[in-house]
């Protein structure tokens, strides 16, 4: 069974991958607390010394607004740690997966991106989750899979706050002139969890390494995607009122337009997205099911 050393153990793709890994890899989740990210020398010990075939880095600064006012705490976690971790899978030659961001992008096109559209992050979040990536992809077995808009059951996130604000108020304003393509982060998870023994096997040069979008297929509005989700719940007392993005201020831009293609994934692995629609439901009545504060 493929042997897999992950970075992270408490966000949603983390536990998504938690969750997915039974009969399907020996998964070792490692915290913050086990290794911290501002470690270098730690994470390349860790590496090291691990007993696996491929590391995943589903860890990282994600607080997008807090990266403007800790810029060096978001380097860290989203630049020097994916370095360091790429230096220590180089040396073992093992490959290493890891996650970025639409924030990469700066919103500017009218369709969605692909991989080969150039950068150009707005945020210090989108700048370090960018250097991440070099840092990545500069090693011939490195993965970069760019999600945006990231949902499921677990923890925290825009499906289980809007949920949450639904039942409390009685009118919610929300974004609707800015787009994105939401990703399930359990869609994910099995994703990773499929293609590691063909990363784990495969030699440098194989299409299966370098960078790809992955997201489920559709693009959405942030007001579309709140509907989807109060949709679900009998007990949402809110209405919903679309208001545009100048009119809901953030420390931090964000792109307008974050809709990524998902087209290259799909050639090269096979993959076959599920709309968001469905996946947004589905994820909205186990949070529904599990409690809102779960």
């Amino acid at each position: 069974m493929i042997r897999i050393l992950q970075f992270g153990a408490t966000g949603q793709v983390s536990r998504a991958m938690i969750a997915g890994a039974p009969g399907r890899a020996i998964l070792t989740p490692l915290s913050r607390a086990d290794v911290d990210l501002a470690d270098e020398a730690a994470i390349e010990a860790a590496i090291a010394a691990a007993d696996c075939d491929l590391v995943v880095n589903c860890a990282a600064f994600t607080l997008v607004d807090k990266a403007e006012a800790e810029p060096e705490a978001a380097r860290a976690a989203n630049a020097l740690a994916p370095a360091a971790m790429a230096r220590a899978c180089a040396r073992r030659g093992l490959p290493l997966v890891h996650l970025s961001t639409d924030c990469v992008f700066d919103g500017t096109l009218d369709r969605a991106y692909r991989e080969d559209d150039a950068p150009n992050p707005l945020s210090v979040y989108g700048a370090t989750k960018l250097d991440g990536e070099t840092a990545v992809l500069a090693w011939e077995k490195g993965v970069v899979l760019r999600v945006s808009w990231v949902f499921s059951r677990f923890g925290r996130n825009f499906i289980r706050t809007m949920l949450q604000l639904g039942r409390a108020r009685d009118e919610l304003r929300v974004v609707a002139d800015q787009y994105g393509c939401p990703t399930d982060a359990v869609a994910l998870a099995d994703f990773i969890l499929g293609a590691a023994p063909r990363w784990a096997g495969a030699a440098p040069g194989d299409a299966a390494f370098g960078l790809f979008h992955f997201t489920n297929a559709g693009a959405t509005s942030r007001h579309d995607l709140a509907a989807a989700a109060l949709r679900q719940d009998p007990l949402t007392r809110a209405r919903l009122s679309p208001i545009a993005k100048r009119d809901f201020p953030e420390p931090a831009a964000r792109p307008l337009n974050g809709a990524l293609d998902s087209g290259r994934v799909s050639a090269v692995f096979g993959w076959q997205a599920e709309p968001w629609a469905s996946a947004v439901a589905r994820a909205a009545d186990q949070i529904i099911a599990e409690g809102l504060d779960a």
